[in-house]
């Protein structure tokens, strides 16, 4: 059985990315970068949502050779949507319909591969909600980005209470996070 993580990359004020700026916030720092290519994300299947999925195979096809493009080529992918159509064009991906919980509780059961997301707040909003989620991690990026951001990560999230299993610093700026999630009912000793 397999385990699904959700990994997100956030500003310190918990948006996805910003207009105007560059990718990783314009922090490709040399041991977060490092880190990125020894990390165990090409042994898994990846998840995401349509609008994920188009952006992510347009950057391939316009980066055909750029090593993080030719993994994520590489890697299975599974894509949530009710609006794309088969055949999905970029190799290696599988497209489900129909509820995402339900088909990450098949995947995790019939597969031993981790499953990890790829962006899609909205998908990993849901997955999170309905408790399939066995690790949340994500890197903060020491910038805030309060009149650019764009993508709040944590917005009509569940209350969640979060058991921190791991962290690290990258070069001095960047902070990896990383917890066992536990959705709640409402907030700790209201009785809920």
């Amino acid at each position: 059985m397999s385990d699904l993580m959700v990994d997100f990359i956030i500003s310190l004020d918990g948006y996805a990315s910003a207009d105007g700026w560059p990718g990783l916030w314009g922090m490709e720092v040399p041991e977060y970068l490092a880190w990125l290519d020894g990390d165990s994300a090409s042994d898994c299947m990846t998840l995401m949502g349509a609008t994920t999925y188009r952006l992510m195979k347009g950057f391939a096809a316009e980066m055909p050779d750029d090593p993080v493009f030719l993994g994520l080529t590489a890697r299975p992918k599974a894509v949530f949507s009710s609006t794309l159509q088969t055949p999905l064009t970029w190799a290696n991906t599988e497209l489900f319909r129909g509820d995402a919980a339900d088909t990450v509780r098949e995947l995790k059961r019939r597969d031993s591969r981790p499953l990890r997301t790829l962006g899609s707040v909205g998908l990993c909003r849901s997955l999170l909600r309905a408790g399939v989620v066995d690790r949340f991690r994500v890197v903060v990026f020491p910038v805030i980005t309060g009149a650019t951001g764009k993508e709040r990560i944590f917005d009509e999230y569940p209350d969640v209470a979060l058991d921190l299993v791991e962290s690290r610093t990258f070069d001095g700026r960047l902070q990896l996070l990383e917890y066992v999630p536990t959705v709640l009912d409402g907030p700790p000793g209201t009785g809920h």
